[in-house]
């Protein structure tokens, strides 16, 4: 039994065989599916009991048996078709899930582009089939590169829409070459002007010089990315509030610098999330100065099946030595 059933399995076993999946439909579908499995059992009574109308005894003989299957069947059919077009509309909604996350697949850099002098790795793991975590790494003018991290509030397809929305503003804002506040207080007026009520996105704005190294950022209200490698490690803190949130929030733009064996890592709030332990980000720490193993699989191991309820979001960038 050990062999075919880890404790793991055995729990999502108990789960799916106790939870109620009525709770999940309609509350109109819900009473006719509750009012057929009630049925069924009132006439599984009458058949031991051997009456429909107790204390009296009616019907008799055969008719009792007849009245019983057809009440039966009766309660059988409410039920039966009630648990079918639940299952018919999720697997519909898994259809739809699945068509999003392709499309956002294809939104998601498949390939990070040639950064001459450093070396990039990612992670990206969405909670649900499509995820509110997005990021992206574009090439502009002047040997800098953009990189951009955000974490839309909420999970699933809206939160997955918001992001899309983020990304298509980041594209259009990035194309005309504006300067790195732009990002932060055009996306901010645009989620607040047009987001809907109680949503909100953290993000985090880079802007990098990969010939000296300079490092420009405005961080949303976002996790701080931290530079690590040769000296103490770095916090890129918050220069401002998360995206979304007030009209006309002011943003600044702090400076860094990445010099060579250094490494920039950007992570969304899923990871620390994840990690087990009182001190997760003492554990996220020492992962990133541990001997053994590469930072990224470092950082993988971190994260616990059993406590991952968000979108994860990795992204390395380490500048090689001369």
């Amino acid at each position: 039994m050990s062999r075919l059933w880890s404790a793991g399995k055995l729990r999502r076993a108990l789960h799916y065989a106790l939870y109620d999946w009525t709770r999940e439909m309609p509350r109109s579908k819900r009473l006719i599916t509750w009012t057929g499995i009630l049925i069924q059992g009132y006439a599984i009574y009458s058949g031991f009991a051997r009456t429909l109308a107790w204390p009296w005894i009616w019907p008799r003989g055969g008719y009792l048996y007849l009245a019983v299957f057809l009440l039966y069947c009766f309660g059988y059919m409410l039920m039966n078709g009630m648990l079918t077009s639940e299952f018919i509309r999720k697997t519909q909604l898994e259809s739809d899930q699945i068509a999003a996350r392709k499309i956002q697949q294809t939104l998601i850099p498949q390939g990070l582009p040639e950064l001459p002098g450093y070396h990039a790795e990612t992670i990206y793991k969405p909670f649900r089939e499509v995820g509110g975590d997005y990021f992206d790494v574009i090439d502009l003018p002047g040997d800098r590169t953009l990189f951009v991290l955000a974490d839309v509030s909420g999970k699933g397809v809206a939160a997955a829409l918001l992001a899309a929305n983020i990304q298509a503003l980041v594209r259009s804002i990035a194309s005309r070459n504006e300067a790195l506040l732009a990002f932060a207080t055009q996306i901010n007026q645009h989620l607040f002007r047009y987001a809907p009520a109680g949503r909100f996105a953290t993000a985090v704005f880079l802007m990098l010089n990969r010939n000296s190294g300079e490092l420009k950022f405005v961080n949303a209200g976002h996790n701080a990315p931290i530079i690590f490698g040769l000296g103490p490690m770095t916090p890129l803190k918050a220069t401002g509030m998360p995206l979304g949130l007030f009209a006309e929030p002011n943003y600044e733009e702090g400076t860094a610098i990445v010099h060579y064996d250094e490494t920039i890592l950007m992570f969304t709030d899923g990871l620390p999330d994840s990690i087990s332990g009182n001190d997760p980000e003492r554990l996220l720490r020492e992962s990133l100065l541990a001997q053994s193993g590469t930072t990224m699989s470092n950082l993988a191991a971190l994260i616990d099946p059993e406590l991952n309820e968000d979108d994860v979001t990795i992204l390395l960038l380490r500048r090689n030595a001369c």
